[in-house]
Order: structure tokens, then C-alpha cells, then sequence
């Protein structure tokens, strides 16, 4: 809250333009916290499960742990939007490989597979279509390679001679035959990256003709002509057509190819690749795109498209690129391409009754494509059947609303309603149509009735928390059978339906960590499926509960309580307290509301977040509801300050009502969004003792053309971002707060300036502050050191600031109105 005195705008501006460096405070290297919390790092990880398109099988995926920041600080290339590992010529960072693969029949008879790579970090696993076979990626410190699983044998080998170039993803895809792939690959003879020149050969210009060309704060772009040869040495790839038996039959010419996709029928190859001119304002997904259909020998049959530079897009949530996009093969034909384009220039703001059409061309692709379908609102996607029809979802973001149609591509322009609602309402949430493999590798909705019926999974969101269902919808008279429902005291939601009817789903409660079961759904019978152990067995009598109460204006608020192990409230008093939130901003009060949660979850000790420090004796608040609402002409960010104050102080004070929480001994955390958050409150409020904020921004003029919903530009409206920066109002942060950001941050507006000159306003007015950046790290820290150190710092800060905190000196009132 605000100390008395100015807004010391001189010194705050003069930080935007000189940050002072400090030297090194606080205890050299890494450091590792208490033992309870270096225990949360090393717990094992729970497997992930697969099903083979057969419905006989689950693969078993083990996941790796945390890598060491000699990994993480590995060397990088920085292009285009893009972090790329020079040796291997893909993606440097990656967060989850698999180190091992077991399968496992439906029956429970379990198969390790053998041969695979020496200390594996496998990516990319696939299916083919047969389910006879699984394909997959490894990473080691020198290339990418390609591995193949005889599923009959459970054993695994290489492909030699194949150098997967994974930069753009979607290296490896199956051919319908089930025998063969199509492989991006690192082109032979391809020779040594371009130096960088010693002596510069011009200065560096960019020039705008006049037109607007917004662009959000992206990083990692691309800086100069090196950069372009850079990028377009590492992203040019050879396709090929690799067969089981190790055979390599190269495809085309080398190129920066961004995709491809092999027809259903194995005949075509639909093709997207990255061309000159590049854009240093925006990354390489928005680069021109060339989109062709390539017969199997790598010829070019047909050119959908060429899309130019995508560096024009409106910055009005709700405004795409012109011209083709979303562009895919039908699941259910031998070879036709379907996709969207903007109908209204790809500007949400422009006054339009269709804003995106549909189209769909077949092979031979003669003549003109065929339109199906004309939207109101702006196409996020299309599911096929089998039986000839489809349904089309579209989505309008100004109002929350989503529509769902389902076409006959046979009749263009006929479109029936199926689904109309709130994308902001979750109680009337339909659910995600099932969708099952096809003997070809593609996926198709499940369906029932002749292909009248479709099945729908989903959250179950409702007042008594999230209850995941298992629905039948009749599509032509839109009833509803419910055929499975999470019941107390489990959190069960359905994984994949099979040819039997029986379902497979991941079940879980307070004190079972995740595991698979098959669901009879006729009987009820559920028969386990795997048998994955408590992750922490240490931590099994902590105390979890989910938790309604309301805001000072009647507002619905929820959050998640965590209690340490044997406390007992009568007997121990009020407890230190961490809460942990998020603001989320809606246009809706009714949805704001909604809960969003199950009493039943497995409790979770997530290291990123608060909850690990009830391990430390403190009462946890997590996830505690952070809605910003504004109805009507009003937008949510209007009332941003007021409303997150509203909300704090409605989670302590149920805290407080519930006899845990002393409310003189309370801190708030956040991550990003979260981290903005707990400097505002921190800087308009006296809820808490302290803050922690991770990965933050605290000056919205950096981020002049919008933020997280925020669509008002810098320019429209200064006093917002004036209001909504703590950074301007830096001199109202009376509480200690620890900044903790990664030095390679590349999310979009969380530049690590950011934290570095909101420290320096706080250290040159006086404020108790640390500054705490991670080397290597991004938005996320994922180094084994940096997280166990991130630890430390927080459990340190909590217990000086908060644990052991002096009592608070009387607040002297102001006349100040921002406070």
C-alpha cells in the first residue's frame, strides 16, 4: 500500500532508461532447501498410457526427471521465435522425453521393451496405423534419431543413416501402408553452419510503407542477415521415405519445410514450406507459406496456396491471417484437403455477418474447391465420421460465445446447429467428441445409431466440483443418456471408449495417485489397469480440502486448502499461510463464479507452485479464485486493481473464519499473470506480509499493442496501463517481495527486464525487495539446480517475512485515492 508522498515519476521513468547493476547478494551458488522439499523434486513421475489402435494394447511411457543445468545452459541458436540446438538440429529445452516403454495387454501381462537406446530421451512415439508397430525419436548430444518397435516382439532398434531435423516439429509420420514413413530428415553433404561475419557488411534497416503492422512483444527474433542464413540453414530438410526394412528414398528437393502429411490413401503428400522475405517483428509460423500437394515421388501435383508475410495481423483478439489456413486431409477419403479462410479480411474488428468459410478440394484437384460451410464466428476446428458428415466448432472471443455445426460436405451450405454456448459458462460445458483411430492412421468420431449419435467426454464442472461424464447425444433430436459419471470418493474421468463398450478411464482420489482402469459400463464392474505408486508416501496424511466462499460484493470465490499432516486447529491456533492464484478475467459475473475443481484429486505437492510449503508447517490457499469481471460496456481490466484486492482479502478472511489462517502471517505468490497479480496487491493492499512473483511483468508500456486479454493498445488507453502497471506505483510496495525470473525468458511480454528494472525502482525508493534470476532458464524453470534453489529462496523468504515475522507497525491513513 502507499507510502505518503509523490508518485516520484522522476526516478520511475529515469529506471526505463538506466538500470544500475548490483553486485552478487546473498549465498554464492545453488543452493538446496530442507530435506521434505528436495524430496517433491526426486519423486517419481506418474507414467503416461497410450492404447494401441487395436484396443489390445497400453504402452507404458516413463517420464524422464528433472535435467541439469548443464543441459538446460547447453548452447542454443536463437531464431525466428525459435531455441534450436545446433548439434542435434532440433529443439533445445526439451521439458518431457521418455526414458523407458513397457507394454502392457488389457489383461494386465506386462512386456518391457528391449534394445531401446542407452540412456534414452525418446520423443515423437507413434502408433502405426496397424498397431503393429511404434516409431519414435531419440535425443542424444549429437542428432536426432529414428527408432521403430516390433510391437509382436516387444523390441525396439534403430534406423541407421537417418538424421531426424526436428526443428519445426512434426518430424515423423506414418504412411498408410503401415509399413513406411515420411521423415524429415538433415540433408546429406548438407556442410558447417554459416559463420558469423567478422566485419559487418551494412547497417541493419527495416522500413514500414505506411501500413499498420502491429506485433506483440515476441523474443528470439530474428536481428540481421547472419540470422537469416542461420535460420534457414538449420530449418531446410529433406523429406524421405524411410521403410521398415531401413531403406532411405529422399522426396523433393531440400527445403524449410514447416509440415507435411501423407494422404489417408498413401498416395500424396500435403506440403507446407517456409520462404523468403523473413520478419524480424514477428516468428517463423508467420513467415510465407507455400502449400502444395507432392506425389509419393516428391514431385509437386498441385499448389493450394502461397500465403505471404503474416507480419499485417490485427492485434483484436479474434483476427487471424488471410488466405489458407488450417489446411488438412480428411480422415474419412482417399485424398481431400479441406480449410478455412477469412471472410472479413482476418480483422475481428471489421463488421461482418461470415467471417471465416470452409473449403474442401479432392484429388485430382480440378476445378475450383468447394465451399461447405460459412461461419458466423471465426473456425478453431472440424471432427469427421465415417458416415459423411462433420461437425464444424467456431468461436467468437468479444463474446464468449461457441457454435457447433455439423455439415454434410456432399450438400454444401446446409449446417445444423448442434452446440451453442458460453465459452466462459463451464457448468454447460458439452464436452469434446470421442474420436477413435482408423485402419488407415487417421482419427474419426466415435459414432452410434447408424452414425446419428456421437459420444461426448467431459470436465463435469459444477457446484459440487468437476464430476467427468461419459455422454450418448442423439444429434438429430439433441437428447442427452448420461452412460458414466464420477462418483465420491474418486475423480474418474473416461480415457477412450473401445469396439466392446467397455471404457477405459484414469481414476484417482484424495490418497490414490492416477491410475487406469476398464470400466464395464453395463455392470460397473472396473478392473485395474496399472498399479503406479503414491509418488511421496511420506506426504500421505496431509490434509486437503476444497473450499466455497464469497466476495465482499457476492461473488463466488473457491479455492483448494491445504493443511499440514497432523495439525489440528483447535490445538495448534492459525497458521502461517501461503496463497497461490492467478487472475482470470471473464465478461460474465454468473461463470466467474464456477468452480473449477474436485474435492476428489489426488493431492498433489506440485514444486512449482505454494503447495510444497505446507510441507514447512504453513496453511496453503491454492488456485484461490482471482475473477476480474466487467460486464457490458465495461471491460474486466477496469476494475483490475479493486477486484484482485476484493478477492485476496475474501480468501484470507475465510481462511481467518476457519480458525487456520493468521491473517497477521500471510503471503501471496504468483507465476506470470500470477506474479503481476501479487505486485498489484502488494502495491494497493495491506492483506499480506510479503509477496513471491515469479516470472513476472510490472510495466504494461513494454507491452504497448495488448496483454493477456487486454485488446486496448498502449495508445487508446495510457491511463490503463498507467493503473494497471505496479510498476508505476512501486512506491506503494511497503511489503517485502522476492522476485524470481529466468535470464532467458522468451515469453511473449515477461522479458527479463522486466524484473530487473521493476527491483531497481524498489531498491532505489527504499522497498525490502530480492532479485533472484536463474541462468539458462525460461518462463518456466526446469533445471533440477534452478528448482531446488527456487525453493530455498521461497521457503527463506516465507520463513524471515512470514513464519517468524514482527508484528506489523499501525498503518497511518492517507487521503491518497490510488491507494
Amino acid at each position: 500500500m502507499s507510502r505518503p508522498g509523490s508518485r516520484v515519476l522522476t526516478l520511475v521513468f529515469a529506471s526505463l532508461v538506466s538500470t544500475p547493476a548490483y553486485a552478487q547478494e546473498g549465498a554464492d551458488g545453488y543452493q538446496t532447501p530442507a530435506p521434505e522439499l528436495a524430496a517433491l523434486v526426486d519423486a517419481p513421475i506418474t507414467p503416461g498410457v497410450s492404447v494401441s489402435p487395436d484396443e489390445s494394447l497400453l504402452l507404458i511411457t516413463e517420464r524422464a526427471s528433472l535435467p541439469s543445468i548443464a543441459q538446460v545452459a547447453a548452447p542454443e541458436l536463437r531464431l525466428a521465435g525459435m531455441r534450436i540446438n545446433p548439434r542435434t538440429n532440433g529443439p533445445s529445452r526439451v521439458r518431457v522425453t521418455t526414458t523407458g516403454l513397457t507394454l502392457t495387454t488389457i489383461e494386465g501381462a506386462e512386456r518391457p521393451i528391449s534394445g531401446l537406446p542407452a540412456s534414452p530421451r525418446i520423443r515423437n512415439i507413434q502408433w502405426s496405423p496397424s498397431g503393429a508397430h511404434i516409431a519414435f525419436t531419440n535425443d542424444t548430444d549429437a542428432e536426432i534419431q529414428l527408432w521403430v518397435v516390433d510391437v509382436a516382439s516387444a523390441s525396439a532398434r534403430r534406423i541407421e543413416g537417418v538424421r531426424v531435423n526436428d526443428l519445426m516439429g512434426g518430424a515423423v509420420s506414418w504412411v498408410s501402408d503401415d509399413r513406411s514413413l515420411i521423415v524429415k530428415t538433415v540433408p546429406a553433404g548438407r556442410g558447417a553452419a554459416p559463420d558469423e561475419p567478422t566485419i559487418p557488411s551494412g547497417p541493419v534497416i527495416q522500413e514500414n510503407s505506411g501500413e499498420p503492422s502491429p506485433a506483440w512483444t515476441y523474443q528470439d527474433l530474428l536481428g540481421n542477415r547472419h540470422d537469416e542464413d542461420l535460420f534457414e540453414h538449420y530449418a531446410t530438410a529433406q523429406l524421405a521415405r524411410v521403410t521398415l526394412d531401413g531403406s532411405v528414398t529422399t522426396l523433393g528437393e531440400p527445403a524449410m519445410i514447416r509440415d507435411v502429411e501423407p494422404s489417408p490413401d498413401g498416395r500424396h503428400l500435403l506440403v507446407q514450406t517456409t520462404h523468403r522475405p523473413f520478419s524480424y517483428i514477428v516468428p517463423a509460423g508467420r513467415f510465407p507459406n507455400r502449400i502444395e500437394v507432392w506425389d509419393m515421388d516428391g514431385s509437386v501435383a498441385h499448389e493450394v496456396a502461397s500465403v505471404p508475410l503474416m507480419d499485417q495481423v490485427p492485434t483484436v483478439y479474434g483476427s487471424v491471417p488471410t488466405g489458407a489456413r488450417s489446411i488438412a486431409w480428411r480422415p474419412d477419403a482417399d485424398a481431400t484437403l479441406y480449410w478455412t479462410e477469412a471472410q472479413d479480411e482476418g480483422d475481428a474488428a471489421r463488421p461482418a455477418e461470415v467471417r471465416d468459410a470452409v473449403f474442401m478440394h479432392a484429388a485430382p484437384f480440378e476445378g475450383d474447391a468447394v465451399r461447405i460451410a460459412s461461419l458466423p464466428f471465426r473456425y478453431t476446428g472440424v471432427r469427421w465420421a465415417e458416415e459423411g458428415f462433420a461437425l464444424v466448432s467456431s468461436q467468437w472471443w468479444l463474446t464468449r460465445e461457441s457454435r457447433t455445426y455439423r455439415i454434410t460436405p456432399d450438400r454444401p451450405g446446409d449446417a445444423d446447429l448442434i452446440f451453442d454456448v458460453s465459452t466462459e459458462d463451464r457448468y454447460a460445458d458439452p464436452g469434446t467428441p470421442l474420436t477413435r483411430p482408423t485402419d488407415r492412421g487417421t482419427s474419426v468420431l466415435v459414432t452410434a445409431d447408424g452414425g446419428s449419435s456421437i459420444y461426448l467426454a467431459g470436465a463435469g464442472a459444477s457446484p459440487e466440483g468437476n464430476r467427468p461424464f461419459l455422454r450418448l447425444r442423439d444429434l438429430d433430436g439433441g437428447t442427452e443418456e448420461e452412460l458414466f459419471r464420477s462418483e465420491a470418493p474418486y475423480y474418474e474421468g473416461p480415457m477412450t471408449l473401445l469396439e466392446d463398450g467397455r471404457l477405459i478411464t484414469r481414476r484417482e482420489s484424495k490418497t490414490d495417485p492416477p491410475n487406469f482402469f476398464l470400466r464395464d459400463l453395463g455392470s460397473g464392474e472396473i478392473t485395474a489397469l496399472t498399479a503406479f505408486p503414491h509418488p511421496y508416501p511420506q506426504f500421505a496424511d496431509i490434509r486437503k480440502e476444497a473450499i466455497q466462499y464469497e466476495r465482499e460484493d457476492g461473488m463466488p470465490l473457491s479455492a483448494t486448502l491445504y493443511l499440514p499432516a497432523g495439525y489440528d486447529a483447535e490445538r495448534d491456533g492459525p497458521l502461517p499461510t501461503f496463497v497461490w492464484a492467478y487472475p482470470r478475467e471473464f465478461k460474465d459475473a454468473s461463470a466467474a463464479g464456477q468452480r473449477t475443481d474436485s474435492p476428489y484429486q489426488f493431492t498433489r505437492i506440485n514444486f512449482s507452485g505454494a503447495v510444497p510449503y505446507v510441507t514447512r508447517g504453513y496453511a496453503v490457499l491454492d488456485n484461490a479464485s482471482m475473477p476480474v469481471v466487467g460486464e457490458g460496456d465495461d471491460e474486466p481490466n477496469d476494475t483490475f486493481r479493486e477486484q484482485l484486492v476484493a478477492n485476496a482479502k475474501a480468501a484470507v478472511e475465510e481462511g481467518v473464519r476457519r480458525g487456520v489462517v493468521d491473517p497477521e502471517r500471510v503471503a501471496i505468490g504468483g507465476h506470470s499473470y500470477g506474479a503481476f497479480m501479487t505486485a498489484n496487491v502488494l502495491a494497493h493492499s495491506d492483506v499480506f506480509r510479503a509477496g513471491v512473483a515469479r516470472s513476472g511483468a510490472y510495466n504494461r508500456t513494454l507491452t504497448p499493442f495488448g496483454f493477456q486479454r487486454e485488446q486496448r493498445l498502449f495508445w487508446e488507453a495510457p491511463d490503463l496501463y498507467f493503473y494497471m502497471s505496479p510498476f508505476m506505483h512501486a512506491e506503494k510496495v511497503n511489503e517485502p517481495i522476492l522476485l524470481i525470473h529466468g535470464e532467458d525468458d522468451n515469453n511473449s511480454g515477461t522479458y527479463p527486464i522486466q524484473s530487473r528494472r521493476f527491483f531497481a525502482a524498489l531498491k532505489g525508493l527504499g522497498a525490502v525487495a530480492r532479485l533472484v534470476m536463474l541462468p539458462g532458464e525460461s518462463h518456466g524453470y526446469v533445471a533440477r539446480e534452478s528448482v531446488l534453489h527456487v525453493l530455498w529462496e521461497t521457503d527463506r523468504w516465507l520463513e524471515k517475512h512470514v513464519k517468524n515475522a514482527t508484528p506489523r507497525k499501525p498503518v497511518t491513513t492517507t487521503d491518497d485515492p490510488d491507494q
